[in-house]
């Protein structure tokens, strides 16, 4: 026990390269590598993140020789009895930004006899970095954007050479899929980001790089991925992920509350039988209902798609974004709080730098714009393969039997929402 000095609390950052965290405490001498189960988390994560979560941490135990300590509990009081029972000299993490992952970190703190120190963060700049020249943080992306690309950030990290130390460790839950560290590198690598800006609104192509797992994880770095990478579209993407993460940091309450206040008065419809059709992929719009049952069966759906079933929940049917928020947590295997709040509450119109309230997609047109051919219905709604090309998109057109006759029109759904949006207005 005298070799262990240093315990690595790994939380979203399960990964050995590009690690700052794992450095600092790899310069002190032996490192116990330690992942808390905390069970309000687990408890508010749906099947496919505990599975994923599963998976990745077995992953990193293996890179490890099998190595990691895996403990139950509050945090707060299982971290500081970890270090005790090792003797710990220090306790290491990455920064979180999160609201509750501060909140944890501080009552964390205040219970350790060692320092707990924060090395790096999730991001390629860490929240409350950018700021305009009046010191002020940024409330639209573009400025923030062109002032991140300014900022830059520092080039990825050689990997930690560790004298690993062993402890007792529950087992680690079960997790049969692939994931970890040597997946998200490869899957990296094997990605051609140079026509993303083409193709990335084709789910019917199937052409994004899926990274947003892996990066909620941890499983790599987005420096890791900005090294070298020229291609503009996707650097916006991952400063757009900063942002939202910069944004949640600032106002704790967007997870699940306007950042414009005045849609707090908008008129919402309680969420029941449209909103359990909208959950199934049951709607009869083809286009939101094979995005939905991408989600139920992946735990992913193409980007393009989030926002036209985002769309389609708040402004055809009338219910608050919230719920189609939470519903998403609990259905991701991506489930970034930041992302995910922000991401609905800029179609939802009510965030910052917010799509317009008045831009509401047509699921239809969606549809026939960016899945031409109908292959990406066809692939998630096995009631309409027998539909050739673009008439998968208008099946009440044709013999549908077994899919939904759609449970709204769209037109006079527009035109309601307006409506609403008007009344909040005057």
């Amino acid at each position: 026990m005298s070799l262990v000095t240093a315990l690595m609390w790994f939380r979203r950052d399960l990964r050995l390269t590009d690690n700052p965290a794992l450095l600092d405490a790899a310069a002190s001498g032996g490192v116990l590598g330690l992942f808390v189960l905390d069970p309000l988390l687990w408890g508010r994560s749906g099947d496919p993140r505990r599975e994923y979560l599963a998976a990745s941490l077995r992953s990193l135990s293996d890179s490890m020789g099998g190595r990691l300590v895996v403990r139950r509990g509050d945090p707060a009081v299982v971290v500081p009895a970890v270090a005790e029972e090792i003797g710990a000299s220090s306790v290491h993490i990455s920064a979180d930004y999160a609201p509750y992952g501060q909140k944890r970190d501080e009552e964390v703190e205040a219970a350790l006899r060692c320092p707990l120190v924060r090395t790096g963060s999730p991001y390629a700049v860490a929240p409350g970095r950018i700021r305009n020249q009046q010191g002020r943080p940024y409330q639209v992306f573009t400025p923030y954007f062109r002032a991140w690309l300014a900022h830059g950030w520092r080039p990825p990290v050689a990997a930690a050479d560790v004298t690993w130390v062993e402890a007792a460790s529950e087992k680690l839950p079960v997790g049969s899929i692939e994931a970890g560290e040597a997946v998200a590198l490869e899957r990296w690598r094997s990605y051609d980001p140079a026509g993303y800006e083409d193709e990335r609104d084709r789910p019917d192509l199937d052409s994004t790089s899926r990274m947003s797992i892996p990066l909620k994880y941890g499983e790599i770095h987005p420096r890791t991925m900005l090294a070298g990478l020229e291609s503009e579209a996707y650097r916006r993407e991952l400063a757009w992920r900063e942002f939202c993460a910069d944004l949640l940091a600032r106002h704790p309450h967007a997870a699940w509350q306007p950042l414009r206040p005045e849609f707090e008065r908008m008129q919402y419809d309680e969420p029941g039988e449209l909103f359990d059709a909208w959950c199934a992929g049951r709607t009869g719009f083809p286009f939101v209902d094979a995005g939905m049952r991408q989600l139920a069966e992946t735990g992913f759906m193409h980007n393009r798609v989030r926002m036209v079933v985002a769309s389609f929940l708040v402004k055809d049917l009338h219910v608050h974004w919230k719920y189609g928020a939470r519903w998403f947590m609990r259905s991701l295997r991506d489930g970034d709080l930041a992302s995910n709040a922000l991401n609905w509450q800029w179609v939802a119109g009510c965030g910052a730098d917010a799509a317009p309230y008045f831009r509401i997609f047509n699921p239809v047109g969606q549809g026939l714009k960016f899945d031409p051919d109908g292959a990406y219905v066809r692939r998630w709604i096995p009631e309409l393969r027998h539909l050739d090309g673009k008439t998968a998109h208008e099946p009440w057109k044709y013999d549908a039997p077994g899919y939904p006759t759609p449970v709204v029109d769209h037109a006079e759904a527009r035109r309601e929402a307006l409506r609403r949006y008007d009344a909040i207005r005057s």
